[in-house]
């Protein structure tokens, strides 16, 4: 057979738009075929994780809820500390998500959210469960969480499935508003609850010197410092969230939707 110039030009180009346009074609290559389906699973996964994330935070607010309204031997703390460290800590894989590209996202202020939150969860095991329920603190944090999770992961869902509801964005943009300082005011009441606690009590996780680590840590100095991340904190969060609202919910971006 003759193999003309023409020929292996015309050969050429199929080549090309193979490798530009591989869904036009039958012989798309493995590698993209393969690609598509890590983001099929991808995509799966973030539904699923989503939706757990936010049955898993509908069952917290419900338990509170419920609590002051139904008679019960149990305390808040017995009913729901249990979720709530396994849904909160959970939320950790949201950075990785990040890292590896699964989200688009600011990964260092989705670290900050969620180190924040694990690091009141695991201040509070640290002193009774007494003390916990008889604070305002703790249901006031759960109840300001709970509200901003379930929002939250179901704008996220919606999002994944490709129809998010104008009423969805709107809370997920608006609530924040009143729910995130009300978070932060109970993280601080926690904080605050763990420091004089600590301070009557001094010997709960500080090491003093002399010891055989010659080590020295004090944890009412940790907590201090804690609370004093969120003065620079709180404002930049909450003014990112800002501008995100206005980005999405403005009116530029309203007329953008319209046209």
């Amino acid at each position: 057979m003759a193999f003309t110039a023409q020929a292996f030009k015309a050969r050429t180009k199929t080549r090309r738009i193979m490798y530009q346009h591989p869904k036009r074609t039958a012989g798309a290559f493995v590698g993209v075929s393969e690609t598509e389906k890590m983001g099929a699973l991808g995509k799966i996964y973030l539904c699923t994780y989503n939706v757990v994330q936010a049955f898993g935070w509908s069952v917290i607010l419900y338990t509170l809820l419920s609590h002051y309204v139904t008679s019960s031997e149990l305390t808040l703390w017995d009913k729901v500390w249990f979720p709530l460290f396994l849904f909160q800590t959970a939320a950790v894989v949201e950075v990785v998500h990040i890292m590896v590209g699964l989200v688009r996202s600011n990964v260092f202020i989705t670290f900050v959210q969620v180190l924040s939150r694990v690091a009141v969860c695991g201040i509070l095991l640290t002193i009774p469960s007494s003390l916990i329920v008889s604070s305002i603190a703790f249901p006031l944090t759960i109840l300001a969480w709970s509200i901003t999770e379930i929002i939250r992961y179901s704008y996220y869902f919606t999002n994944l499935v490709g129809y998010t509801p104008y009423f969805l964005t709107w809370l997920r943009y608006t609530t924040f508003i009143v729910l995130y300082p009300l978070g932060i005011t109970g993280e601080l009441l926690c904080y605050y609850m763990v420091f004089t606690y600590s301070q009557a009590n001094p010997e709960v996780l500080t090491y003093a010197l002399p010891n055989q680590w010659n080590f020295t840590f004090n944890y009412s100095y940790s907590l201090i410092m804690a609370m004093l991340v969120y003065i620079p904190g709180f404002p930049n969060l909450y003014s990112y969230m800002l501008s995100q609202r206005k980005k999405i919910l403005g009116s530029d971006a309203k007329a953008k939707k319209k046209h």
